[in-house]
């Protein structure tokens, strides 16, 4: 049996497991080509936060990684939620604990927290308001400007949002995803010298961000042509705009989408290196089993979920 026709009954075992157990396919835009082709939603992290709301299934098998997963169970506690691989994690999730974030609220009593979706369920309890990428900014702005703000854990993030809202009372945890952190400035301005005519996409989390922000602003970078965009927006960005070139600063998988919806149009990795590992982890094959075999059923504890769903609520609710 081929590659291709080995894909191809995989697909068609998945889609009849799916039948069988009412179940619906969520699955992140960084995602594997093949598992961004069978999904029902594909999407970022708030899209699909909504997503999970909002199905009638029974059944949730998240193609994304575990924190994820950990929200579509707050979202769902009588539905089954699946993640067809336990070390699916993230390295920004990783870079705060629940222990952290209560001492560091100790010493802002007070303050409002603001936790990045990127956070394990524990944080999101502890906190006020979650927000993704692409509502950070206006979740920020519904607060008002004499709280004191704490955000994490996204370093890059909060920087971003501290200069779109101007707020100066914002306090930003030094984390980072790794994936992004290394798309660095130099890297994103030679591939700009190479292609002068493309416009710049970038995420709010890399590590070129607030390098481009800076330079936007000293005139060093075309405004018209770079655009500082979740996920999401970026794919609306792409298909929306007169542009035939595209420079993406952000994980490389989002590409396939990209140019699925564009076949005219080129898009550019600003780094090809940019690729999760976890993202990476979910397969066809594991999928399958997931839904033959029931595995992983992610679960939250009912207190832990019950004050995170707060905070997921006003995320979901906002922008």
């Amino acid at each position: 049996m081929t590659v291709t026709e080995l894909k191809s009954r995989l697909i068609e075992e998945i889609q009849e497991w799916k039948k069988k157990r009412n179940a619906v396919l969520l699955a992140h835009n960084y995602q594997l080509p093949e598992i961004q082709d069978i999904a029902d939603v594909l999407g970022d992290s708030l899209a699909l936060a909504r997503a999970a709301v909002t199905t009638d299934a029974e059944v949730i098998v998240f193609c994304g990684v575990h924190f994820m997963a950990e929200t579509a169970a707050i979202l769902n506690p009588a539905k089954t939620v699946l993640l067809p691989d336990l070390e699916a994690g993230c390295s920004l999730a990783d870079s705060i604990t629940v222990e952290q974030l209560r001492e560091w609220k100790a010493q802002h009593p007070g303050a409002v927290v603001v936790a990045y979706v990127n956070t394990t369920a524990d944080v999101k309890a502890e906190s006020d308001y979650c927000c993704t990428s692409s509502n950070a900014v206006n979740i920020v702005r519904s607060i008002p400007e004499d709280k004191e703000i704490l955000f994490l854990p996204d370093m890059f993030l909060g920087s971003f949002v501290k200069r779109e809202t101007g707020r100066e009372n914002i306090h930003i945890w030094m984390g980072e995803c790794h994936v992004h952190a290394g798309i660095a400035p130099h890297q994103v301005e030679t591939v700009m010298t190479q292609h002068p005519e493309a416009e710049l996409l970038v995420h709010p989390e890399c590590g070129c961000s607030t390098s481009s922000m800076y330079l936007m602003a000293e005139g060093e970078l075309p405004k018209d042509k770079t655009h500082i965009l979740s996920t999401g927006h970026m794919l609306t960005h792409s298909k929306t705009s007169t542009a035939s070139e595209f420079i993406v600063a952000t994980e490389v998988g989002i590409i396939h989408q990209m140019e699925k919806q564009n076949p005219e149009k080129r898009f550019i990795p600003a780094n090809r290196e940019a690729v999760c590992p976890f993202m990476k982890m979910i397969t066809l094959e594991k999928v399958l089993v997931a839904l033959k075999e029931n595995q992983h059923v992610i679960t939250v504890p009912a207190d832990t979920a019950k004050r995170a769903k707060l905070a997921i609520d006003r995320m979901i609710s906002i922008g």
